[in-house]
């Protein structure tokens, strides 16, 4: 298709963070930039140059959209694929709904991957009590995933074995599953890429990611794993996306065992790993989401800084970690102290456990700095170490 210019109108479906950061992207770029969102304080919402506060699947919105935007995107992996496919019939939509119906769910995407070859982990696929009765002894110890709508952690359970696979599976009400084998991990890594419609892929380099209670806590920028590693990382993120057909940006998540990568999950969307890329690279996640979605060149994925991102959550505006206590906001001249700390707070109207509410980045030129600087306003800002 022919270049979409400014000052066009994109569509957002999803009004998070990701969103947000996108909203800002095309604004700098000259683009408006509508957001289908039904939170009326949704981040992305207010920056948009409209809101459309409706469920993803109200279709007098939907037509709205169709009728006003040239192109249309999501930074919400959980919108209705078959939404995808209506807006499809009117505009181009960026990924396309068979790839966002892959990343969506926990069972197609395993099998994607094991039918085309990608190194994964041992899995099963659990619909009935019988399959946790039919897995492998090798599979155990597992975590039980559940195959839709789980992320940051919920929707899974750790099992040591078949009895606690099941009870597991009965408080998650029988829903479809995926039963995967806890692996021996070393690291955990990721690659944010961007490929556009003639299939030409740009990937940023690989991030090393640390999680507290199943949510992304920091990511350290390049990945410190040896150069063979990230560069087959990223070209098994490249390959995912090639066979996906993919076209937008993707972020792939790895396991590190034994020396060896095991593909975990792709998110059909910016991720939050690729965060640092607004502050450390010449061309940002975010403005290659844009590129691709209005046809123009990809960016240079380049980075100029080293970089950590620490992730603020929720529990930082309560004193102690405490809901019962009023809400406050955190002394942010503790992470602005730091001459290489950058800050992004998202707007969010409330704070709660485990909210994503912010991030900072901290670069530089020597990544042990770097890393010393962002942990250490880690700690200022009163996040601790516990169940890392």
């Amino acid at each position: 298709m022919a270049a979409i210019l400014p000052p066009a109108v994109l569509g957002m479906l999803g009004g998070g963070q990701l969103g947000r950061f996108f909203i800002g992207a095309a604004h700098e770029m000259g683009y408006r930039v509508w957001v289908l969102d039904p939170d009326p304080n949704s981040p992305a919402g207010r920056l948009a140059d409209r809101h459309l506060v409706a469920a993803y699947d109200d279709y007098a919105a939907l037509d709205q959209i169709a009728g006003q935007c040239a192109a249309v995107s999501t930074e919400f992996e959980n919108v209705p694929a078959e939404v995808l496919e209506y807006l499809a019939k009117f505009v181009p939509v960026r990924p396309s709904a068979k790839a966002v119906a892959v990343c969506q769910n926990r069972i197609a995407e395993k099998s994607f991957m094991r039918e085309h070859g990608i190194p994964h982990g041992p899995f099963a696929v659990v619909r009935a009590d019988d399959d946790i009765a039919a897995a492998a002894d090798a599979l155990f110890p597992a975590v039980l995933k559940i195959a839709r709508f789980g992320y940051d952690g919920k929707g899974q359970a750790r099992v040591a074995d078949r009895d606690q696979a099941l009870h597991a599976f009965h408080e998650f009400n029988g829903e479809p599953c995926v039963l995967e084998k806890m692996l021996e991990l070393e690291r955990e890594i990721s690659v944010v890429l961007a490929r556009d419609a003639d299939g030409l892929v740009r990937a940023f380099e690989p991030g090393e990611n640390r999680h507290r209670r199943g949510i992304l806590d920091v990511t350290i920028v390049p990945a410190r794993v040896d150069r063979r590693l990230r560069d087959e990382a990223v070209a098994v993120a490249e390959r995912i996306a090639r066979e996906l057909g993919y076209v937008g940006t993707l972020g792939v998540e790895f396991f590190v065992s034994g020396g060896r990568l095991f593909a975990n999950e792709m998110a059909p969307r910016p991720h939050n790993s690729g965060h640092h890329t607004i502050d450390a690279c010449v061309t940002s996640q975010y403005e290659q989401q844009v590129r691709v979605l209005a046809g123009l060149p990809l960016g240079e994925p380049r980075m100029h800084s080293h970089a950590v991102m620490v992730n603020l959550l929720g529990e930082l505006w309560f004193d102690g970690g405490d809901h019962h206590q009023p809400q406050r906001e955190p002394d942010w001249s503790l992470v602005h102290r730091e001459p290489g700390a950058r800050l992004h707070l998202y707007g969010k109207h409330h704070a709660r456990q485990g909210r994503k509410m912010g991030h900072f980045t901290v670069i530089g030129d020597d990544a042990g700095a770097v890393l010393e600087a962002a942990l250490r306003a880690r700690a200022a800002v009163g996040i601790d170490d516990d169940d890392h």
